[in-house]
């Protein structure tokens, strides 16, 4: 299959969701609280559909499952990433994500490491990533407590920034944000903190997964180390952002011109062009490409070249998925 796959987003309304996935990236949205596009998925809880090609009218996880040749014949049960536009108009819960063994114990899912692209941030924006707990001891007494002002660490972000979470990390997007992310496909969220909310559905304040947090989170909280690396591309500007064992992910930045990339160890990418428009031009034929528009790059794409004006972020599986 020597074309891209073009993907129909799902969209998922959110407590703390707002309207500029319509706004900013045109999408036709359900309501003004919708926080989540999954916009390159094969989660069973929201997969995309592919709107072109050979493929045209299956899911991606319909894809995976019937033509494991168009990702290289790569091994596991589940397409292993997921990329989404998340909008935070308030705050998202306070939360920590398992990694593979305690979520296939508990879940039977993989776990969850994930990382954000800063799209948008209002003036004073700040994420939650980390905590200052000395022991899980310390952690568990500071929960109990509520003492969520000393035990949480608060980050300003702006757009452009970007934050790896890997399995472990306790972490929230705050109110004002909107980033990409790239994470494991799982849906395994247990969520620490919900300040005190009440969801207007329910009239009950949301679930709470304090043990399995406890259990999850990594103690002392360390930022993690990444190999940022920055490179050109024919005309693009290439930053590589962190490389690990379960994604590696990239910005292309064309101001014009065009840039042509080879297939190198990955049987696959995803793609999801977040700003401006321009040209993909693959096996000889062109397709537009414009801001809002996510696509997968198969195996048999060895070879293809960006041109004009846009912004992507693209990614790859790692090693382990």
């Amino acid at each position: 299959m020597t074309e891209p796959m073009f993907l129909k987003p799902v969209f998922q309304e959110k407590i703390w969701g707002g309207n500029r996935l319509n706004t900013v990236y045109g999408y036709d949205i359900p309501s003004d609280h919708t926080g989540e596009c999954w916009a390159i998925s094969a989660h069973k809880h929201g997969p995309a559909t592919v709107i072109n090609g050979p493929y045209k009218g299956m899911t991606l996880d319909e894809v995976w499952n019937k033509h494991r040749e168009a990702f290289g014949n790569a091994e596991g049960d589940v397409f292993p990433l997921l990329t989404k536009i998340l909008d935070a108009k308030k705050d998202l819960s306070v939360q920590v994500h398992p990694d593979d063994a305690y979520a296939e114990e508990h879940e039977h899912e993989l776990g969850k490491t994930e990382c954000w692209y800063v799209l948008a941030a209002d003036e004073g924006a700040q994420m939650y990533y980390g905590h200052y707990a000395n022991s899980r001891e310390e952690l568990a007494e500071m929960i109990e407590n509520h003492e969520w002002d000393k035990l949480l660490r608060k980050v300003p972000v702006k757009p452009g920034d970007f934050l790896y979470v890997p399995s472990g990390t306790i972490h929230a997007i705050g109110a004002g944000i909107m980033v990409l992310e790239t994470q494991q496909s799982s849906d395994t969220t247990y969520r620490l903190y919900d300040f005190d909310r009440v969801d207007a559905t329910t009239g009950q304040k949301r679930e709470l997964h304090i043990k399995q947090s406890i259990d999850v989170t990594n103690v002392p909280h360390v930022d993690p180390k990444i190999d940022r690396k920055e490179y050109k591309v024919g005309d693009a500007e290439v930053t590589r952002f962190v490389s690990t064992d379960f994604f590696a992910v990239y910005r292309w930045v064309l101001k014009g011109g065009s840039a042509t990339f080879k297939r190198e160890e990955a049987p696959y990418t995803l793609v999801s062009v977040l700003d401006g428009k321009g040209k993909l031009t693959v096996d000889g034929k062109d397709y537009e490409i414009e801001k809002g528009v996510h696509f997968v790059l198969p195996f048999d794409v060895k070879e293809w070249t960006v041109s004009g004006n846009v912004m992507i972020i693209a990614s790859e599986p790692g090693q382990k998925a």
